[in-house]
């Protein structure tokens, strides 16, 4: 703050241009102020995905790639994805995430218990008929990897580590959601049911051009 006393030499009009000069300086973004906010992405549908390249308008790699695990985690979170990684013993249904209907558990081996196993109502396919979902597969992921009412930062930890994830690499991550077809449900869920935001292709891109940026995660506060 400037402050003016009786005995500064400042005439009047003097006084006023540094008063605009300060101001000005105030409100001019210095060429070493960081990376540009993830703001400067541009809108996107609630169906949709950003391509990976518009995330090249951030030009601090590390702050490129936690912004592209916030895109990635609309479809992490997504109840397509996120009901089946519930953080108890049984699977969730819906876009509300409602408890399994008829009741069921995981069992040990997250397939289901013996005479209620997964396969024995979801088959490899959807079942338009009976409005029954299906792909090859169908299993509950294990509780290392709940996701139920997890952050994107949590879910991003959980991903890359090893003791959580499975034993995959990041190259094995990239794979498996550019290719299984478990996952692929998630955009053709069948009978009515909201897929997914994008595509699997789009999806399965946005993950490597995470890993590729260095695999960040996001603060505990940033949200998709």
């Amino acid at each position: 703050m400037v402050r003016w006393t009786s005995h500064d030499l400042f005439t009047a009009p003097l006084r006023t241009a540094v008063l605009v000069l300060l101001a000005a300086g105030c409100g001019r973004r210095s060429p070493d102020a960081g990376p540009r906010p993830p703001e400067a992405l541009p809108p996107v549908a609630p169906g949709e995905l950003r391509a990976p390249e518009v995330f090249g308008v951030i030009p601090d790699k590390e702050e490129r790639s936690r912004a592209l695990f916030l895109e990635a985690s609309r479809v992490l979170l997504h109840p397509r994805c996120a009901n089946c990684h519930p953080a108890g013993d049984t699977p969730l249904q819906g876009t509300q995430g409602q408890v399994h209907e008829p009741p069921v558990t995981r069992g040990p081996e997250d397939r289901g218990v013996v005479g209620m196993q997964c396969t024995g109502c979801h088959q490899d396919r959807n079942l338009e008929f009976s409005r029954v979902p299906g792909a090859p597969n169908w299993h509950v992921a294990p509780k290392s990897m709940a996701w139920v009412g997890k952050t994107p930062r949590a879910v991003c930890e959980q991903l890359k580590d090893k003791s959580r994830n499975g034993g995959k690499s990041l190259a094995d991550i990239v794979e498996h959601n550019k290719h299984d077809e478990l996952v692929a449900w998630g955009w053709h869920p069948g009978s009515g049911r909201e897929p997914a935001p994008g595509s699997q292709e789009r999806f399965g891109a946005i993950i490597e051009a995470w890993v590729n940026t260095g695999a960040e995660c996001p603060s505990e506060e940033a949200k998709p």
